[in-house]
């Protein structure tokens, strides 16, 4: 049993590196914590059987006339293995808490990236709200100067000679009414 100190001693140690990894951000921080924990269960699993082992030698003690400093020995071995069991029990639980936390962090990792996504997202539609906006307010006086330049010959207002200023007005005034209304609705 005292063959297995330094290795709960080393479990230990890789334990406590786990949790600074933890909060290093680092990728390969669960894939640890998964293997360490499999390290555990083995040594749990190997340590376990020497219980009932050794409670079956207690029990023919009276029975064999086992020697008392061997029955000593066996009781050291015992209490060796239940503490072993113990702490590596202990080591399971807190693993399990350090891979929560980690889950956490990876979570609210993801979370500001997300954030930092959707601001970015915002950022860009208004910056289309924009755009449009001012593609809008070009189509009309567009639309009004591809009206008047189709060369038609019978285009009443061609001969009118408030046309020109008129046509001017409209494209100006269709303009300004939709800035106006892009700018109460925010886009500007």
């Amino acid at each position: 049993m005292d063959g297995y100190a330094p290795v709960l001693e080393g479990l230990a140690n890789d334990i406590e590196e786990i949790e600074d990894q933890v909060f290093t951000g680092s990728a390969a921080v669960s894939r640890r914590i998964y293997e360490l924990s499999q390290e555990i269960v083995e040594f749990h699993e190997a340590v376990r059987p020497l219980r009932g082992i050794i409670g079956g030698l207690a029990a023919g003690f009276s029975k064999y006339e086992v020697a008392e400093d061997l029955q000593e020995y066996l009781r050291d071995v015992a209490d060796h293995a239940a503490s072993a069991l113990e702490e590596s029990e202990g080591f399971r639980l807190t693993l399990r808490d350090v891979l929560a936390l980690n889950a956490a962090l990876v979570a609210q990792r993801q979370n500001e990236e997300m954030k930092g996504l959707a601001e970015a997202s915002n950022a860009q539609n208004e910056d289309m709200k924009k755009i449009s906006a001012w593609a809008g307010i070009l189509f009309a006086p567009t639309m009004i100067t591809g009206l008047y330049g189709m060369n038609f010959i019978n285009m009443p207002e061609l001969n009118w000679r408030a046309g020109y200023p008129f046509a001017l007005a409209l494209m100006f005034s269709s303009s300004l009414i939709m800035w106006l209304m892009f700018r109460r609705k925010g886009w500007f």
